[in-house]
């Protein structure tokens, strides 16, 4: 079948368009992993990352005098957190936890579809391990222009998906559920799980 000049020209610019978005987001994803759009958590920081554990005193005679802290967090272990507790965070947080590796595709379909082409509040499509990503390294709030907030919103999403990525393949699902939990703020001073 011979394929004539119009057609050649319009199947040249049809895929043109439709690699476009795929080459922006390919570079995008170089760009953030070379460090060009802002900082990334480096392998130190994956490994150690920050927690502002409280400090506790004790008496002679083992009794809990107090706590000195800047934020009230003491660690608590996977094997202290009930298993209710860990199902509830799973089922109301991220149903496929443990059916993908940082960044369920299903979810992020299902709120671009209905929160941005829709115009629904129904939830954002970030898994346990994109916020733990998000809490262990926040994203700029600095005040700017309504295009440059949605602009670097947009970076920090992708920031967020190569760090939880990275988050996946250095921890186990418990270890990033035991991260999570001891590092949510759950407000009014109460700062982790415990």
């Amino acid at each position: 079948m011979k394929v004539n000049k119009n057609n050649r020209k319009y199947l040249f610019w049809f895929w043109g368009l439709f690699s476009i978005p795929f080459i922006i987001i390919i570079a995008l994803f170089i760009l953030i992993s070379k460090g060009k759009l802002g900082p990334m958590p480096s392998f130190s920081e994956l490994e150690n990352p920050q927690y502002n554990l409280a400090a506790e005193v004790y008496s002679d005679d083992g009794v809990l005098l107090g706590k000195i802290s800047v934020e009230n967090r003491t660690w608590t272990e996977y094997k202290d957190l009930s298993p209710y507790l860990i199902g509830a965070l799973v089922a109301t947080e991220d149903i496929r936890y443990y059916r993908h590796s940082g960044i369920d595709v299903r979810g992020l379909g299902r709120a671009i579809f209905r929160t941005i082409i829709m115009g629904q509040n129904t939830g954002g499509g970030s898994t346990i391990t994109q916020q733990l990503a998000k809490q262990l390294y926040p994203r700029d709030t600095a005040r700017v222009s309504s295009f440059t907030k949605k602009l670097r919103l947009g970076v920090s999403k992708f920031k967020e998906w190569q760090t939880a990525a990275k988050l996946e393949n250095r921890y186990t699902k418990e270890e990033i559920i035991t991260m999570y939990l001891n590092k949510y703020d759950f407000l009014y001073h109460a700062i982790g799980i415990k």
